[in-house]
């Protein structure tokens, strides 16, 4: 679905990146005005309204990556918040390393251990002690679980509703291993208590406005590498699998393999999302991991519209937005609303948000120049 001018026109590509450019630009440079105290204008963005923020776009990412394996290649994975859970926990596991003796008990082991009794730090989490190998970690590691994953699923031909119940599966059973005292990995309260990064205290306002920009520099990237993706022959491919597998095969192509590419992929952007996440939120907890949080990363895609990279970001933001706000004042409201969203997204705007707008357009295109919708279509005007 391709965006359009104010007039209805279709932006060319140019006009198209001059547009996300500066949007980016707008992104970056305007929270980040004026930080001194006393100073502040209608410009300002509070500490906490920044953070917040960051939040919802490290959501996006992991919303583009979703869009780019359900809305571009049909396949509808239920089991992403498990990727995005892995990345969290490695940039966790060295944020903990961190804390050294500023611990509450003072030991070099994160307090969870000391409670637990673990006498020395376990194997896999000593190389989680570098920050390169953490960065790594959170990406590389989703990577290689959706690539043997992925291998077995697609190559035993795995698709449609079995798949989804699979990483429905996949993802109860993650949250059940996390949950365990005998992982080391902080049961149920998982991680928590971050202190630093790098040496820079998590606390400082200036450390989370660092954080926010990188987080929306991830997410330019994000959104340009997926819709590099999406427009090459590859992403020809993707749409060709999703209309018609059976077609894809006939073709000479491998569908298997594009899904797998696919699929490792959105593993990767969801690893991303999830080590920008917790140093700004300061914690990771499975419950951020199970099968409820992956239902509601579907939603957002479906809310904003997908197989639109742009609907993924809305839909991220905007139902995260809208939660942060009902939680606030009806908290026992939210799992009503998020419920309402979905049957209407599938009742009444079927191609989400973006897909409602373009709609909307385009009516207004026809009445503006006096067609009606039979004459529209002669012209040349899809409905």
């Amino acid at each position: 679905m391709s965006e359009t001018t104010a007039d209805g026109q279709p932006m060319t590509e140019r006009a198209k990146l001059t547009f996300w450019f500066v949007a980016l630009l707008l992104l970056i440079i305007l929270p980040t005005l004026n930080v001194l105290p006393g100073e502040e204008s209608w410009l300002y963005v509070s500490d906490f309204t920044l953070n917040r923020f960051g939040k919802f776009l490290s959501f996006a990412i992991l919303a583009l990556g979703l869009d780019l394996i359900w809305g571009y290649t049909g396949i509808l994975s239920l089991g992403h918040g498990v990727f995005f859970g892995i990345g969290a926990y490695c940039i966790g596991m060295h944020l903990m390393l961190t804390i050294g003796t500023e611990s509450v008990y003072g030991s070099n082991l994160p307090d969870f251990m000391v409670w637990n009794q673990v006498k020395e730090l376990p194997f896999f989490w000593r190389p989680f002690y570098s920050f390169p190998a953490a960065v790594l970690g959170a990406i590389l590691v989703p990577i290689l679980c959706a690539l043997v994953f992925g291998f077995l699923a697609f190559r035993s031909r795995i698709k449609g509703v079995y798949f989804a119940i699979i990483t429905q599966a996949v993802a109860l059973s993650a949250w059940l291993v996390f949950n365990r005292n005998e992982t080391n990995l902080g049961g149920t309260n998982g991680l928590t208590d971050f202190k630093q990064i790098l040496g820079f205290r998590l606390s400082e306002p200036g450390t989370q406005r660092v954080l926010y920009i990188i987080t929306v520099l991830a997410l330019g990237g994000a959104y340009f590498l997926c819709r590099w993706i999406v427009r090459s022959r590859t992403g020809k491919v993707l749409l060709a699998i999703r209309d018609s597998e059976q077609r894809v095969l006939f073709s000479g192509y491998s569908p298997s393999t594009y899904k797998l590419f696919v699929f490792v992929v959105s593993a990767g952007l969801a690893g991303l999302a999830g080590m920008l996440y917790a140093p700004q939120v300061g914690i990771i907890t499975p419950a951020q991991i199970g099968v409820l949080p992956s239902l509601e990363m579907v939603i957002w895609v479906a809310v904003g519209g997908r197989g639109t990279l742009v609907g993924a970001i809305i839909g991220a933001v905007g139902v995260n937005f809208a939660r942060s706000i009902l939680t606030n004042y009806f908290p026992e409201l939210w799992p009503f609303f998020l419920g309402g969203l979905f049957i209407a997204v599938v009742l009444v705007f079927p191609d989400g948000l973006v897909g409602l707008a373009s709609r909307l357009n385009i009516e207004s295109v026809r009445k503006t120049m006096g067609l009606g919708k039979h004459s529209a279509t002669s012209e040349g005007v899809q409905p």
